[in-house]
């Protein structure tokens, strides 16, 4: 493996669609959400630690995840794991990491992947990333993989690069947002437009040159601390100053707004489990449409359900459809699939109700 080659993993999200089994406590990218026997998190660690050795895959996570994280994966040290004292988007924390990455090994490539990917092809993934790390170490470029649309899906944003732009790796016109359906088939119809999966490559030179230049603030109040970063005076210093970097992501604060940025088209399968239906178009599914997830199933006329527990619970349903069945302690949860974008705003009435004893 190749010394020079870093990733960081994402894994500080809450994932509130996959309520309840994920929770601020104990968020999904932590729970064996596919029923693999791996978490999401040991799932896309696994899967980098094939092409990036185990001393540099940092993870980027919450303050009150590091116990859970270093239990998950024994394979790394603490010192591997970078706490964000509080949620200030992806671009302070993309910059954090660049920043500690560099400071260790200045020659650094580097791969940024969030943590609750669905990707099956791994060999196809590593030939990506591969191509990519050799076009980021060539040249003074930042590189996203962008996936073909299969559908005109309005919950992704959208890459736009140029039509006539025959190479691998082309040059981004533009990010598009979230589109309207119409928009989204538009689109699907230019054939130049891929969904924006958020994993990125380039050389942490330039990501930090890119820093220093589109949101040199930010730079500015975390580069002072390049002296005190991988030491044991690292942690009073983001705690005092983290917490006043601006609430950006990467997508806005850099890549909109840079003329070196890339995208190669994936040519692996890949899902962003962002909700339950993405799990349940994924998993296997019986002879009348229903998807089992770590449960004992009697089902009697019932078809395209998503049944999920947290104890191997036997579940028994009769005349029941296109439902979402999530049973985890306290909580037994029978919502409407067609319904699902609805989960996040439920928690609302749930917590204005009950407080935060469910969340």
């Amino acid at each position: 493996m190749n010394k020079d080659y870093y990733t960081v993993i994402m894994a500080g999200g809450i994932g509130s669609r996959f309520w309840p089994m994920s929770t601020q406590e104990f968020p999904k990218q932590f729970h064996d959400m596919l029923g693999t026997g791996q978490t999401l998190l040991q799932k896309t660690f696994s899967r980098l630690n094939k092409i990036i050795p185990s001393d540099n895959i940092y993870i980027l996570t919450n303050e009150m995840y590091l116990d859970i994280t270093l239990k998950q994966l024994p394979e790394i040290s603490e010192k591997q794991v970078v706490l964000e004292p509080a949620m200030r988007n992806t671009a302070p924390c993309i910059l954090l990491s660049a920043l500690k990455i560099k400071k260790e090994n200045p020659n650094a490539l580097m791969l940024v992947a969030p943590s609750d990917h669905w990707i099956e092809n791994e060999r196809a993934f590593a030939k990506d990333v591969q191509a990519c790390f050799d076009a980021a170490q060539r040249e003074d470029i930042l590189l996203t993989l962008g996936i073909e649309p299969t559908f005109p899906n309005t919950g992704y944003g959208y890459i736009e690069s140029d039509k006539n732009d025959t190479s691998e790796i082309k040059k981004v016109k533009q990010f598009r947002e979230k589109p309207d359906y119409q928009t989204a088939k538009q689109f699907l119809a230019e054939e130049n437009f891929l969904w924006n999966a958020g994993i990125f490559i380039w050389s942490v030179k330039s990501i930090v040159a890119s820093f220093e230049k589109y949101l040199a603030e930010m730079n500015l109040l975390l580069s002072k601390g390049m002296a005190v970063l991988n030491t044991s005076e690292e942690k009073p210093f983001i705690e005092k100053n983290y917490t006043e970097a601006e609430n950006i992501s990467i997508d806005y604060g850099i890549l909109e707004k840079a003329e070196n940025v890339f995208v190669k088209k994936a040519t692996f399968d890949w899902n962003d489990l962002g909700t339950w239906g993405a799990l349940y178009d994924k998993m296997q599914k019986d002879e009348a449409g229903n998807s089992t997830v770590n449960a004992e199933t009697l089902l009697k006329d019932s078809k395209n359900n998503m049944i999920f527990t947290a104890s191997k619970k036997l579940v028994v349903l009769d005349g029941i459809e296109d439902y979402i069945v999530v049973d985890k302690e306290e909580v037994l949860l029978l919502f409407p699939q067609k319904k699902e974008q609805e989960i996040k705003e439920l928690l609302k009435d749930i917590s204005e109700k009950f407080g935060k004893k469910y969340l």
